[in-house]
């Protein structure tokens, strides 16, 4: 499709211009004329090339979503609720969205089967959500409790970005520094010691001939980890490296421990915000498998559903996988038996949400003296061995 500029007049003689998305010119046209319209003028859209296109975000589609929601509240067509929308809106990205929802919505198709037509907004969980509002006619109701889930999970995924940038920025400024004091300073003492004429201290010589494989193979120093990330890159794109990876980051010592913890969180708030909205169980915990973020954790909710598909509980597979903690796979047990698995669920991601920020905080408190002992051994001892012929120089003297 195409995208035509028109301008045209009624045959009261009123001009008329617009846009039109369409496969050519000739059907543009024919479409004005079906309209009234005369004295028809039509030509391509130049395409305007974006150097930084805007893009959707989440929280331009949480914002929309409560807008929506109070705009069906008050009773107003869901059509009209768009077209509010796109005029209201400033970012270019989200009233092209917009209109391409309302364009799908007037040629009959429901709000949800629409939005699966954008997978890059709006992902598996949104469309069945607002799928199962449509069904059970309290849309308005569920747009604002996948809001609060939106917001929660945004949060949530905040605090554990940020428990996974700090130590690595750290190791990057660390190799940055040491790589620089290897190449630029280190060869400068070397060639001062060398007119010393004098045996020089081991710790001295190692520092140097460290610094002479820096020099000498700068380009190793320099794409070295380039071709590392890009390695790790490409196995994590092979589903059994992707696996394993996973797998890996899950048992690593305290970053394993947060990144364990925010996936029981992702796993009870979703499921939570399914069953409330009234998603069959097995279908729900489709959804909550997609969107997990872990295939570890994928694949046991995937052989939870097939275990429930055969008449187990909920509770039993999830504890044989030694993935969820026992408490949780026991606050799940006592939600099944008593019929409160959603109230239980709602629960367990709300203290489990705080362990997150516990664990962040915990991890950022025992790597700052890590850390700092690290650099300090590892810039301490270059500088050290460095100066160690100048002290015996000045006790010889």
């Amino acid at each position: 499709m195409t995208i035509y500029i028109w301008e045209a007049k009624t045959r009261k003689g009123a001009p008329q211009s617009g846009e039109l998305d369409v496969a050519n010119k000739d059907i543009a046209t024919a479409t004005l004329r079906r309209q009234g319209l005369v004295d028809i003028k039509v030509k391509k859209k130049p395409i305007a090339i974006e150097l930084f296109p805007e893009k959707v975000i989440e929280k331009d589609i949480s914002v929309f979503f409560r807008q929506l929601s109070t705009m069906i509240n008050a009773g107003l067509p869901l059509v009209q609720c768009f077209e509010l929308a796109e005029k209201g809106s400033e970012k270019k990205a989200m009233v092209k969205l917009l209109g391409n929802i309302r364009s799908g919505l007037e040629g009959g198709s429901p709000l949800g089967e629409t939005l699966r037509k954008f997978p890059k907004e709006f992902d598996r969980l949104t469309c069945a959500l607002v799928e199962a509002g449509e069904q059970g006619g309290i849309l308005d109701t569920i747009l604002l409790r996948l809001c609060d889930y939106k917001e929660k999970a945004l949060a949530l995924s905040a605090k554990i970005k940020s428990a996974m940038v700090y130590p690595a920025s750290i190791i990057v400024v660390s190799f940055i520094v040491t790589a620089v004091l290897m190449i630029f300073v280190i060869p400068v003492f070397a060639d001062m010691f060398s007119s010393f004429g004098a045996e020089l201290p081991g710790p001295t010589k190692f520092t140097m001939a460290l610094s002479d494989a820096f020099v000498e193979y700068w380009y190793v120093v320099l794409f070295g980890p380039m071709l590392l990330l890009y390695a790790i890159r490409a196995i994590y794109k092979t589903p059994q490296g992707h696996y394993q990876l996973d797998k890996l980051m899950l048992n690593l010592p305290v970053i394993g421990d947060v990144l364990r913890k925010g996936a029981v969180a992702r796993f009870c708030r979703t499921f939570s915000t399914l069953s409330a909205a009234g998603v069959p169980i097995l279908e729900s915990l489709d959804t909550v498998a997609e969107t997990s973020g872990n295939v570890v954790i994928e694949e046991v909710i995937l052989k939870t559903k097939d275990a429930i598909s055969q008449g187990m509980t909920l509770a039993g597979p999830m504890e044989e996988s030694g993935i969820f903690p026992v408490m949780v796979t026991q606050m799940i047990s006592i939600g099944e038996q008593t019929g409160s698995l959603e109230e239980m669920l709602s629960k367990i991601a709300d203290f489990y949400e705080e362990e997150v920020d516990t664990a962040v905080d915990n991890m950022t408190a025992l790597m700052e003296p890590f850390i700092m002992s690290f650099l300090g051994v590892v810039i301490g001892g270059l500088v050290i061995s460095m100066y160690l012929p100048i002290f015996q120089m000045a006790n010889a003297i």
